[in-house]
């Protein structure tokens, strides 16, 4: 396994996508600058979290949002070109973007769908901190 940790600005709003037995699976994309010598070059990063971690989390991972994540590096190929990722294991969200109201009025509902499981968050506060890790 190749692990990776990345920082940087997350370039799109997270995606809640489901598998056929119902296993979320949250996807986001993150731009990582490398600032060596005279060049800037911006790395970019499609992200994954999977379950109930990534459900919980989708709506503070907003486009302009700043966020840490580590995990299994992948990639894979198209068009000839070649795609980082990374399969997280772990995501602390840095600050900046804003929460999604649409799915944040879920998360403590306890309804299905987009924003929780069945049973809900009903510890989770609509607030959350400047720096939150998740594991």
């Amino acid at each position: 396994m190749k692990n990776i940790s990345i920082a940087g600005n997350i370039g799109k709003d997270a995606e809640v996508r489901r598998t056929q037995d119902g296993t979320a699976i949250v996807g986001w994309s993150v731009a990582v600058e490398d600032r060596g010598g005279k060049e800037k070059r911006t790395y970019w990063f499609d992200v994954s979290l999977w379950g109930k971690r990534g459900e919980a989390l989708a709506p503070y991972l907003t486009k302009g949002g700043r966020v840490a994540v580590s995990g299994e590096l992948t990639t894979r190929e198209h068009d000839g070109k070649t795609y980082l990722g990374v399969r997280a294991d772990n995501v602390t969200l840095l600050g900046g973007g804003e929460k999604r109201q649409d799915d944040v009025g879920q998360l403590n509902t306890g309804r299905t769908g987009q924003g929780a499981p069945a049973g809900g968050y009903d510890d989770m506060s609509d607030e959350i901190p400047f720096a939150c890790e998740w594991r």
